[in-house]
C-alpha cells in the first residue's frame, strides 16, 4: 500500500528494537505511528540473535529490564495470536573462582531486589540442571527458574501484529534516503516511496543508526564488531536444556535442534574495520573465522566435554553494533529536537529490547517512565565520541570486557585521553590514576605507584583516599572540578525564563547561588544544578558531568520562540578547582575570599589571575569552587599548592559527599525520583509556578533517601543492594563508599516510609546481610557547621 503522508512517529529499523518501540507507541495512544523497514522485518542484526532472556544482571535497571521482558514475552502469543517463540528454560549460571561467586551472589540479591526469581545452588545441582556440565572447577551457581529464549523472527512478528493490531503500520522493502529538518527539528523523513512528515522520529536501525544519524546533523556513538556463536548437530540425545552462563570462560551454551549453541563474548573481539561491506545486509553473515574462535571453542569443550566429539553444523559470525560505555543509546538526540535514538544494544537487545523500546514510546510520547534509564540518555556521550577511530578502537573492548567482572575501580582502558582537564599534566606528576569518566579523565586519586589489583575487598587505594579525605578535612585540598558542566544563559528574559524552568527561587540579586532541581511534567528530576547570578541578565549554571548534554537539552526545549534568551555550553572553556579544608581559610585569605559569606560568588584574583570563588562546597568542609580560564589553572594550582594545599581525588570526593547526604545524577537521583523522595524540598519554591509544579504537588511519597552507616567497618558495599527490615526487602543502595570522617561504611539508600524509623536495618552484600543504622540527615555534620564557619 502507498505511504501515508503524516504518522505522529515514524520509527525506523525493523529489528527487535524498532519492533518493539513501534509496538508499545501503539499500546499507548499512538496509533498512527508508522515503521519503515528497508529489507524484511528482523533483518540485519536481529534474525541471527541467539535471543536469550536472563534475568541474572549487574546492575538493577538492567535486571528490571530483563524481568519485563521475561513476564512478556509469555505473554505475546495469547495477546496477539502470533507466538514469540518464548521457551522457559531457566538458566544456570556458574562460578569458577571465588571473585565470579562473590559476583554472583551480588547479582542474585539484584534478582531479589527486583523480584526476579533467583537462588543459589550448588555445582552437584548446577550439573542436574545442565547434565554435559564439566562441574570440578565450579565453585558456585545460581539457578535463574523464569529465564528462557524467544526466536528472534517470531518476537518480531508478535510485536508488529501487536502493533498492527492497535492500528500501527509497518512498511518493508523501504528504505529512508534522508531526515527532513525544519528550523533544526527533526520534521519527517524521504523515503524509496516517498515523503512522510512526522512529529517524532525514532532511530531503531541497529548498526545502521549511525549513518541516518549523520542524515539529521547529529551522531549516534556505536560502532559494529564480529560476534560470534557456534552451532552443532544433534548429538548426545540432546533435548531440552537450561541456558548455561559461564562468565569466566567468556561464554554461553544452550540447546539447539537437538545440538548446542556455543556463543562467546571473546576478549579478543575485532571491530568491523569497512562499513560499505555491510550496506547491504539483510539476511547474511561474515565470513567464518575458526583462528579466531579456537580458544572459545577450548573453553567450551572444557566446560562441556561431549562437545569434543559433536558435529561442527556452521559458525555464525554476524555484526552487532557497540557503545563506548557498553550502555544502549536511548532518548531524544542532543543536536535534533525531534529525533531521538534506540540503539546501541550491545547484544542484548531481545533481552533488553522490550523495556528499552517501552522508555523510548514512554520518553516520545513525554508519559511517566516504568523505569527510568536515564544512564542510557544519549546526551550523555560528549562529542569525543562523534569519531570513527575512538569508536572502532572502544567497540571491541566494549564486547570484549561484557562477561568481565566489574570491581569497584574497574575501567576500559582503549580510546583513552579523548577529553583531558587543563591540569592533566600536573596530576600526572602527582602521580595521578586516572578514570575515564563521561569521555574526560578524572584523576581518581593520588601517590599511585602501580596498576592497583581490582578486588571486592577493601582496595589498594583505600590508604591514600584516606590521606586526601582527612587532608581535605584538617589541612587543604585540591580537588580538579573542571569535568563540571558550565552552561550560560544570557538575555533580558534571562530571570523570567529560568524561573520557570528551575524549580527553586532563581531571582537572587547578581553575586548569590541558587541550587535548584529541574523536574519533568511529572514532577521527577530530570537534573539538579547550581546557579550562579553573574549579572542581571546573565546566569552561569553548573551542573554534573554527564548532565550538561540532558541539562541544555531540557533548557533548550522548554524556551519559548518569543524569549530573549541565549544559551551556550562553555564547559571546558574554564577550569574549576575546590580548595577545601579547615586550613583553607588561610590560604583564601592571600586573595581575600574569605569576605565571600556562604553561597555566594565574587571575582578575585590569584596568581595575577582573575577568578571568580563561590563559596559552597560538595565534600562538607569550608572553602570554594574557584573558577578561572583554562589557560590560567596552571598558575592558579601551583599558587594554592605553594601555600599548602595539595591534589586529591574522585574517590575522595565521592566519600566525603556520600557521608554529608549530597546526592548524585544516575545513582540517586533520575527522572522517576521526586524533590520530597530526595529530601530536596529546599531546592523547590513553591511561591511561584514552575514547570512540573503541579504533577509534583499530587504525587504521593512511599520512598525517602536516607543514609545508613554499617556497622561492619571491613563491609563494602557498592550500590544496588537490597535493605531488609527484618526479613522484608524496604528499599536499595543508591550510593556507597567507606566513611572515613566517621570510620564505618556508609549507603544512601531509597528506604520505604514505614521503615525509615527501623532502628536496625540489614544491607545485603554479596549473600552477607550487614547490619546497618539509619541516621537522620547525613553521617558527618549533619548540621553544616564545617562547611559554613572557617576553622
Amino acid at each position: 500500500s502507498s505511504l501515508p503522508s503524516r504518522a505522529s512517529v515514524v520509527v525506523i529499523g525493523g529489528g527487535a528494537m524498532g519492533c518493539s518501540v513501534l509496538y508499545h507507541l501503539a499500546k499507548l495512544g499512538a496509533a498512527d505511528c508508522v515503521l519503515l523497514e528497508k529489507e524484511k522485518i528482523s533483518a540485519g542484526t536481529t534474525w541471527h540473535s541467539a535471543a536469550q532472556v536472563r534475568t541474572l544482571r549487574s546492575s538493577k535497571n538492567l535486571c528490571a529490564m530483563a524481568k519485563y521482558a521475561a513476564d512478556l514475552y509469555p505473554q505475546l502469543e495469547s495477546e496477539t495470536g502470533q507466538s514469540a517463540g518464548w521457551l522457559p528454560t531457566g538458566a544456570v549460571s556458574v562460578a569458577a573462582s571465588s571473585d565470579r561467586l562473590l559476583h554472583i551472589r551480588r547479582q542474585k540479591a539484584i534478582s531479589d531486589l527486583c523480584g526476579a526469581k533467583a537462588e543459589m545452588i550448588s555445582p552437584a545441582e548446577a550439573k542436574e540442571r545442565f547434565p554435559l556440565l564439566h562441574k570440578d572447577d565450579i565453585v558456585g551457581a545460581v539457578w535463574s527458574p523464569d529465564d528462557g529464549r524467544v526466536g528472534p523472527t517470531d518476537l518480531c512478528a508478535a510485536f508488529r501484529k501487536g502493533a498492527e493490531d492497535a492500528g500501527a503500520k509497518v512498511y518493508e522493502d523501504t528504505a529512508v534516503r534522508g531526515v527532513l529538518l525544519q528550523n533544526g527539528r527533526a520534521v519527517g523523513v524521504e523515503t524509496s516511496r516517498g515523503e512522510i512528515r512526522a512529529d517524532a522520529i525514532a532511530i531503531c536501525a541497529g548498526l545502521w543508526s549511525g549513518e541516518i544519524a549523520k542524515q539529521a546533523e547529529t551522531f549516534a556513538p556505536l560502532w559494529p564488531c564480529e560476534h560470534y556463536y557456534l552451532l552443532t548437530r544433534p548429538f548426545g540425545g540432546i533435548v531440552r536444556l537450561p541456558i548455561l552462563a559461564d562468565h569466566d570462560s567468556h561464554l554461553y551454551i544452550r540447546d539447539e535442534a537437538g545440538g548446542l549453541l556455543v556463543g562467546c563474548f571473546e576478549p579478543h573481539a575485532r571491530a568491523v574495520k569497512d562499513m560499505s561491506r555491510l550496506q547491504n545486509f539483510a539476511f547474511d553473515l561474515l565470513p567464518e573465522d575458526w583462528e579466531h574462535f579456537a580458544p572459545m571453542m577450548e573453553n567450551a569443550m572444557h566446560r562441556i566435554p561431549e562437545l569434543a566429539n559433536a558435529e561442527i553444523k556452521t559458525l555464525v559470525n554476524g555484526p552487532e553494533s557497540f557503545t563506548p560505555d557498553g550502555k544502549c543509546l536511548l532518548g531524544e538526540t542532543r543536536e535534533t529536537p525531534g529525533l531521538f535514538l534506540g540503539c546501541g544494544m550491545n547484544s542484548v537487545g531481545v533481552v533488553s529490547g522490550a523495556a528499552a523500546g517501552r522508555a523510548l514510546a514512554e520518553c516520545i510520547l513525554e508519559l511517566p517512565a516504568t523505569i527510568p534509564l536515564p544512564e542510557a540518555d544519549p546526551k550523555r556521550l560528549p562529542d569525543c565520541w562523534n569519531s570513527a577511530t575512538a569508536l572502532a578502537a572502544r567497540a571491541p573492548e566494549t564486547l570484549g570486557t561484557t562477561y568481565d567482572i566489574h570491581y569497584p575501580g574497574w575501567q576500559m582502558h582503549t580510546a583513552r585521553d579523548l577529553l583531558q582537564t587543563p591540569l592533566h599534566a600536573e596530576w600526572r606528576k602527582c602521580g595521578a590514576h586516572f578514570a575515564q569518566m563521561h569521555g574526560r579523565e578524572r584523576p581518581l586519586y593520588f601517590g599511585k605507584e602501580r596498576e592497583p589489583q581490582l578486588t571486592f575487598a577493601r582496595p589498594e587505594w583505600f590508604s591514600q583516599v584516606r590521606e586526601e579525605v582527612l587532608r581535605a578535612s584538617d589541612e587543604a585540598a585540591v580537588f580538579d572540578l573542571s569535568s563540571f558542566g558550565i552552561i550560560s544563559v544570557q538575555g533580558a528574559d534571562a530571570e523570567t525564563f529560568l524561573n520557570r524552568v528551575c524549580a527553586n527561587d532563581m531571582t537572587k540579586p547578581p553575586g548569590r547561588m541558587m541550587y535548584t532541581a529541574l523536574l519533568n511534567e511529572h514532577g521527577g528530576i530530570e537534573g539538579d544544578l547550581t546557579a550562579m547570578r553573574i549579572g542581571d541578565e546573565h546566569y552561569l549554571l553548573y551542573t554534573g558531568a554527564g548532565e550538561t548534554g540532558r541539562d541544555f537539552a531540557h533548557l533548550r526545549r522548554h524556551l519559548r520562540s518569543d524569549e530573549r534568551v541565549q544559551l551556550a555550553d562553555e564547559t571546558g572553556q574554564r577550569a574549576v578547582l575546590g580548595l577545601f579544608g579547615a586550613k583553607a581559610g588561610r590560604i583564601g585569605a592571600v586573595a581575600d575570599l574569605n569576605r565571600i559569606a556562604y553561597f555566594r560568588h565574587a571575582e578575585s584574583e590569584i596568581a595575577g589571575c582573575q577568578v571568580r570563588a563561590a563559596r559552597l562546597s560538595f565534600v562538607g568542609e569550608f572553602g570554594w569552587e574557584i573558577s578561572c580560564a583554562a589557560a590560567d589553572a596552571k598558575k592558579v594550582y601551583e599558587s594554592l599548592a605553594a601555600a599548602g594545599a595539595a591534589p586529591a581525588g574522585w574517590y575522595a570526593l565521592n566519600s566525603m559527599r556520600i557521608e554529608k547526604r549530597f546526592l548524585a545524577y544516575y545513582r540517586d537521583l533520575d527522572p522517576g525520583v521526586s524533590p520530597q523522595d530526595a529530601g530536596l524540598g529546599f531546592a523547590v519554591c513553591n511561591k511561584k509556578e514552575f514547570v512540573g509544579k503541579d504533577a509534583l504537588r499530587a504525587r504521593d511519597s512511599a520512598n525517602k533517601i536516607a543514609t545508613i552507616v554499617l556497622q561492619d567497618e571491613n563491609a563494602e558495599p557498592l550500590g544496588d543492594e537490597p535493605v531488609y527490615d527484618g526479613n522484608k526487602i524496604c528499599g536499595r543502595t543508591t550510593s556507597a563508599a567507606f566513611g572515613y570522617r566517621v570510620q564505618k561504611p556508609v549507603a544512601l539508600a531509597m528506604i520505604q516510609n514505614e521503615s525509615l524509623s527501623a532502628k536496625e536495618v540489614f544491607v545485603e552484600i554479596a549473600g552477607e546481610h550487614v547490619s546497618g543504622k539509619i541516621v537522620d540527615g547525613a553521617a558527618f555534620d549533619p548540621r553544616g557547621e564545617r562547611m559554613r564557619n572557617p576553622a
